[in-house]
């Protein structure tokens, strides 16, 4: 069975995902069929394709665009662009699982505008709150996943898988009372690259 996907928020995550399905293609198990952004097709394209931190794309990807569509390798993907999730056209798209790398909607109760909106799945590209979200590490904890139990997945943030599995052998293997570590993160979407203001004060300092 191919699980219809789509995507909400083409930034740095929704374009990786784009990638990963691009360069996996059929053995994925996905199609991606949809996408929700503010920027329009050509953009979106443009972007996936000259990547400052990935690289240009591999030339033998065709890549399209029309007003409303982005055409990768002859595989037709929708765009749609409202910021609201309960408008998004999941229904009538037949989409099953919706990617929520916008950064905004990580509260089960924002997530599960989607569901409302028609898919079936969520699954969030950063850490989620709310008794609603599963959060899954894997290699942890992800044994514990039960398909009918969640419909709004987290798969925590980029330190917690970094730190996670190592302390999970630490801890099997010799225990581990505390803990303390620090995290050294790249550069994010919001840092300010000049300084300004910032509701985070670390982020308000120029990000170079």
């Amino acid at each position: 069975m191919t699980l219809r996907v789509a995507i909400n928020g083409f930034g740095r995550i929704g374009r990786n995902v784009m990638r990963g399905w691009i360069s996996r293609g059929a053995d994925t198990g996905l199609e991606i069929v949809g996408m929700n952004s503010t920027s329009d097709p050509k953009t979106s394209a443009h972007l996936l394709t000259y990547d400052s931190i990935l690289g240009k794309l591999d030339p033998s990807v065709k890549i399209e665009t029309t007003d409303d569509t982005m055409i990768v390798n002859g595989k037709e993907i929708k765009f749609f662009a409202d910021r609201n999730p309960l408008n998004c056209p999941w229904k009538d798209w037949g989409v099953d699982l919706v990617i929520e790398s916008t950064g905004v909607f990580n509260t089960d109760e924002k997530a599960s505008m989607h569901i409302e909106a028609g898919a079936s799945k969520v699954i969030l590209t950063a850490p989620g709150k709310g008794p609603g979200v599963g959060t899954f590490v894997v290699g942890v904890n992800d044994h514990e996943y039960r398909h009918e139990d969640w419909n709004i997945l987290s798969n925590a943030s980029c330190t917690t898988n970094c730190l996670a599995p190592i302390v999970k052998v630490l801890d099997q293997t010799f225990g581990l009372d505390w803990g303390l570590m620090t995290t050294i993160h790249s550069y994010t979407g919001d840092q300010r690259i000049l300084d300004n203001s910032h509701r985070d004060l670390r982020r308000a300092r120029a990000a170079a």
